[in-house]
């Protein structure tokens, strides 16, 4: 019997089962049946600031239990954290934390100063101490261009350390910006700064005792070269009390210092936002945190605050610092962290070594 053939052309045509599905779902829908667009979640400061607060928690607790520098445990907790920074809902509080937080905490920070305690330290001694923080000003410059890096890189390594550390080189970094010096090349400076200066807290008390300094050299000594303000005064109390309560006042002569420094670097290489042909009223213009500082710093020295408002105001701003310096720390780029290598530590160590250097000539000369 002779087998019929099948006409497949007359046949309806056979689809693809998945090819059918695709093109269904890619399909643009008629307007009738289009879904309305979900609603953009709107941008706060809430996750990144909340990130940062969770951060320096976590940094305090480390800090207290294991004795190290809170500001150092903040920068290596906000590197770890890095990637948090590559969602763009983080970015507002990051920025709101970097800027505002530090901004605020500074203006905090001088209510542990007066012009009177300033004038106890005596013209001989203010003169030298004004001298260290020159020549170690300038030696962060010299040696940021000794190993290729800017001369405002330089700028933020001789100025925080010559006046009080990280608060000193996030005040700075606010009249750089981070178009002149990129985030990561300042948080290495952040690290390197702070790390020296836990290392000078523990080192120079037994170096001023093998040098068998007297109480007020071994203050001086110690306020006029150690970074942070907490380390100088631990230092110097690790040696005598009397050591101690001279290089408080030494150490926070220096943060005084902090309003005149950030000005004339203003003046001198120009606010981040300025442009060459700006008029000159714009280019003295001040940032508001530094006149802030100083109103602060005025307002301490001619009202007497209590005791416990000013503890409570220190604690206030070094907790803001610390939020600003783990932001600043999370939004550096590991990627340019490990391009630039450990080039731009280089002027922070030699600004310590000079700073070091420059305060024992300066005990020697007017003992």
């Amino acid at each position: 019997m002779k087998r019929q053939e099948i006409d497949w052309d007359s046949l309806p045509a056979a689809g693809d089962l998945f090819g059918e599905m695709y093109l269904a779902e890619v399909a643009p829908k008629p307007a009738s049946d289009a879904e309305p667009d979900a609603p953009k979640p709107r941008d706060t400061v809430f996750q990144g600031l909340a990130i940062c607060a969770i951060a320096a928690g976590a940094a305090a607790w480390l800090s207290e239990h294991y004795m190290f520098p809170i500001i150092l445990l903040g920068l290596l907790i906000g590197l770890s954290l890095s990637f948090v920074a590559k969602d763009p809902r983080s970015h507002m509080g990051l920025d709101f934390a970097s800027r505002t937080c530090l901004r605020f905490g500074v203006v905090l920070l001088g209510l542990q100063v007066t012009f009177a305690q300033i004038g106890s330290l005596g013209v001989e001694p203010f003169a030298a101490l004004a001298a260290i923080m020159t020549v170690t000003f300038l030696s962060g410059i010299v040696g940021a261009r000794l190993v290729g890096q800017s001369s405002y890189t330089g700028i933020l390594a001789g100025g925080a350390t010559a006046i009080c550390g990280a608060s000193a080189a996030m005040a700075l970094y606010g009249i750089i910006g981070r178009e002149r010096v990129n985030q990561s090349q300042f948080a290495i400076t952040l690290v390197v700064v702070s790390l020296a200066s836990a290392l000078a807290m523990s080192l120079y008390p037994i170096l001023a005792e093998y040098l068998d300094l007297t109480d007020e050299q071994a203050g001086f000594l110690i306020g006029a070269s150690i970074h942070d303000v907490a380390q100088a005064i631990g230092g110097g109390y690790a040696f005598s009390e009397e050591a101690g309560s001279y290089a408080a006042i030494v150490k926070l002569s220096r943060v005084a210092m902090l309003a005149p420094v950030v000005i004339i670097t203003g003046l001198v290489i120009g606010g981040a936002n300025t442009v060459e042909g700006d008029p000159l009223w714009k280019r003295l213009a001040l940032p508001w945190f530094i006149v802030a500082f100083f109103g602060v710093v005025l307002l301490n020295s001619l009202v007497s605050i209590p005791m416990p408002i000013r503890d409570a105001a220190l604690s206030v701003s070094k907790g803001l610092l610390l939020i600003a310096v783990i932001a600043t720390a999370m939004r550096s780029r590991l990627d340019l962290l490990m391009q630039t290598g450990i080039r731009p530590a280089i002027p922070v160590v030699i600004a310590t070594l000079v700073s070091l250097i420059a305060s024992f000539a300066a005990v020697m000369l007017i003992a």
